[in-house]
């Protein structure tokens, strides 16, 4: 029995849409989930996050119980009261700091112990103690199993190392986590680019049973290419009537060729980071809105589009207040990126149901690529 229902309503090839259902709302398939690493989505309020179509957003769950800390995060009310977001919420694991932060962390089979990277105090994270941070204290929808991202490149036998201790470690998470109505649970599919680990992780995950699946360990310097030649094999190992998450990613395109091979739901700072510094995402590729061409282009962004940032403000004015350091700048680029990979995951949705897909996605890598 799973806690939350998911109906695609159209396959086209290996992608599909649907909707999968949460008690705090729908989220539509492909779905993109704006990151909220500390409880906000970076120079964003929650109100403009919704206008821009986003279903759901993701919480990191290594940053939050550092500060302001998961219990006092459930002393005020929970994440979602906390940051007055009322639509579902994933939090990660943590395991991905595991690797990022490898300098200052010692993993066991029990747990990792680490340092904070904020006043160098000592914390132990184990799958059990994840649960209970992500479950009971921050009150997410979507809770991920801990896992071990393994760094890239990795030996094979590196590889199996991770993607047996993520099994391991999977087993203990659902076993904390239980069984619960409101909640879901996903697992993380190991194996780097090593085809028989994706195999033999997706068979070790689905004995356990998850709510919903994710692919973990890419997006971590392996190139579009490579990514792109897992992605041929490992989602289809994965149960095709529940969903898929691709973690951490990504550009668009890496989007719109993962949902080519039956991917889901996706998440990635970089909306929000590229908006920071001054590059923004369109239909017809990136550009760099600090670049001279763009000083007198009385052009928005956007002119068709909904969102206000992407259709009212000039690129010169976008322009002027990078160069002027105003930091509306920055939060008017990161709400148009938002706003883009929301329309980006809503064109392709209509794209499956309309079974156009393959003729949207090489129209749409064609303009990335300049034509």
């Amino acid at each position: 029995m799973v806690a939350f229902p998911f109906e695609i309503s159209a396959v086209d090839g290996a992608a599909r849409t649907g909707v999968l259902k949460t008690p705090r709302g729908d989220i539509r398939t492909p779905a993109f989930m704006p990151v909220g690493t500390a409880a906000t989505v970076k120079a964003m309020t929650v109100d403009q996050v919704k206008d821009t179509g986003a279903d759901i957003i993701l919480g990191n769950t290594y940053h939050l119980m550092l500060r302001p800390t998961a219990e006092r995060v459930k002393r005020l009310g929970g994440l979602h009261n906390f940051m007055r977001w009322d639509k579902p919420i994933l939090t990660d694991s943590g395991g991905f700091q595991v690797m990022s932060l490898s300098g200052i962390s010692k993993v066991t089979e029990e747990a990792v112990t680490f340092s904070s990277h904020i006043d160098g105090s000592k914390h132990v994270l184990s799958p059990e103690r994840s649960m209970e941070i992500q479950a009971d204290l921050l009150g997410s929808d979507i809770v991920m199993q801990l896992d071990e991202c393994v760094a890239w490149p990795a030996e094979e036998a590196r590889a199996r190392q991770g993607m047996e201790l993520s099994a391991r470690w999977g087993l203990r998470s659902k076993t904390a986590f239980g069984t619960r109505d409101t909640q879901a649970l996903f697992g993380i599919q190991q194996g780097s680019t090593f085809k028989n680990l994706r195999q033999e992780s997706s068979e070790r995950l689905q004995e356990i049973g998850f709510d919903g699946y994710a692919l973990g360990g890419l997006a971590v310097g392996e190139g579009h290419e490579a990514m792109c030649e897992v992605l041929d094999y490992a989602p289809a190992m994965l149960p095709a009537d529940r969903p898929r998450y691709l973690m951490g990613v990504g550009k668009p395109i890496d989007l719109v060729e993962a949902v080519y091979r039956g991917v889901d739901m996706f998440d990635c700072v970089l909306p929000t980071r590229s908006g920071r510094h001054g590059q923004a995402w369109t239909w017809d590729g990136a550009i760099n809105i600090k670049n001279a061409r763009y000083a007198d282009d009385e052009d928005p962004l956007d002119p068709t589009s909904d969102c206000s940032a992407s259709r009212d403000y000039s690129k010169a004015y976008l322009r002027h207040l990078f160069k002027a350091e105003e930091i509306l700048g920055q939060v008017l680029l990161s709400w148009h990126n938002i706003a883009f990979f929301q329309a980006l995951t809503a064109a392709m949705r209509e794209a499956i149901a309309e079974g156009r897909f393959e003729r949207f996605r090489k129209d749409f890598a064609a303009r990335q690529q300049g034509g």
